[in-house]
């Protein structure tokens, strides 16, 4: 029988509504964000015509027309030397994934306020609408000139390796990924009081690190310069391992350099009899696994906000058990050390940051704890105001050591 369109019902789903501003500053998380977190403030007043023609046209002419002739004096003259841009492509956004530049903002704000509040450092944040490794650097390297340095974050891995090589080529100032070298600092500077704590050095420990991306290859190059005994580092298809098929270059170079035992298998299978193990993959760990540990274990279930094993399970088999969460203790949180290495850095307008450097604010940040170290304390809270100057005046001493300091 043919259907005329008088006998056709045609039932449409209601478009999804958008939540009301009222209704999404419910949420206090909301109500914080609204507006964005930041803002320029002047550092000079302008109260009269006078003040007027120093700040601008006049005056201003002829702080450009010595900076033109000699570039070096942007340094003394502008606020360059002190302001960090904190840049993101949005693909590798906290535990969120690829979720885009615009929704990348609020990370990038707060990792600008991050910068101020505990260092006192300028940051600006720029969430840029490409992925391509040759735009990305083009694209950074043309705002180079507006800063003192470069902080990328949550960019992916592995193309975060290359965007940050070829900027270190490229430009006379710090570059740093802080997904990888902050990081790795703070595990650094915890792992060395855990050894402290259960009588060993890093040259006792054999390691397993669950993560082949941008902070678990920073993670174990970090405790490679740092001589820890061994390391074995997983990624989704096992451990790496020399002659392991499929390798990338990133993970090629480990590979020749890691897992001296020669281990195959699994995560778990690498964790018997293991000193230390480093989540930092996003995987799950079995209470077993953890119990087949060496005697005094170290557990560093670092993701978030879902460890790989639960801190209360790995405490019954571990002697030193730290997250990446500020509910339990030891909290392994980057921004007790990015603030710090950027002043540093910038204090002594050091043009890059050297692995000794790295290791410097890992040894300073463990100092902070000196000997009040335990269980449960094996790294400094990020509210302790010792954190950022101790850090801060290890990372400028080594660059005067290390010969990259230019004041």
């Amino acid at each position: 029988m043919a259907v005329t369109p008088s006998s056709v019902s045609i039932t449409t789903s209601p478009e999804p509504s958008t939540p009301s501003l009222d209704a999404l500053d419910a949420d206090p998380a909301f109500a914080l964000h609204r507006g964005g977190k930041l803002e320029v403030r002047s550092s000079v007043p302008v109260r009269d015509a006078d003040d007027l023609a120093l700040a601008y046209t006049p005056g201003v002419a002829r702080v450009c027309t010595a900076i033109a002739e000699n570039p070096a004096l942007a340094a003394d003259y502008t606020w360059v030397s002190r302001v960090v841009a904190v840049v993101s492509d949005g693909t590798a956004v906290l535990g969120l994934g690829d979720i885009g530049p615009a929704a990348a903002m609020p990370v990038m704000e707060g990792k600008a306020l991050l910068f101020k509040e505990f260092a006192g450092v300028d940051a600006v944040p720029i969430c840029l609408d490409c992925t391509g490794v040759e735009e990305l650097v083009e694209t950074v390297a043309r705002l180079a000139p507006s800063f003192g340095g470069i902080n990328l974050e949550d960019i992916s891995a592995p193309r975060c390796f290359e965007v940050e090589d070829r900027l270190r080529e490229r430009l006379d100032i710090p570059v740093f990924h802080d997904d990888q070298h902050g990081t790795a600092i703070v595990v650094l500077a915890a792992l060395q009081n855990a050894a402290r704590l259960t009588g060993r050095s890093l040259g006792d420990l054999r390691a397993v690190v669950a993560g082949a991306g941008a902070s678990g290859v920073a993670v174990s190059r970090i405790l490679l310069n740092a001589g820890i005994g061994d390391i074995a580092v997983a990624d989704s298809k096992g451990l790496i391992h020399e002659g392991r098929a499929g390798l990338n270059s990133v993970k090629s170079a480990l590979a020749a350099d890691t897992n001296r035992a020669g281990l195959r298998g699994t995560t778990e299978d690498a964790l018997a009899g293991a000193d230390v193990f480093i989540g930092l993959s996003g995987s799950t760990v079995a209470e077993q696994a953890i119990a087949g540990m060496a005697a005094d274990s170290i557990v560093f279930a670092l993701s978030n906000p879902t460890p790989e094993v639960h801190p209360d399970a790995a405490r019954r088999h571990a002697r030193v058990v730290a997250t990446g969460r500020s509910d339990f203790p030891n909290q392994i949180n980057n921004v007790l050390a990015f603030p710090g290495v950027f002043r540093g850095a910038l204090d002594v307008r050091a043009h890059t940051i050297t692995e000794n450097m790295k290791v410097a604010a890992a040894d300073a940040l463990a100092a902070v704890v000196g000997d009040a170290v335990s269980a449960d304390y094996v790294i400094p809270s990020p509210f302790d105001q010792r954190v950022a100057p101790a850090v801060t005046a290890a990372v400028a001493d080594q660059a005067r050591r290390d010969g990259v300091a230019r004041a």
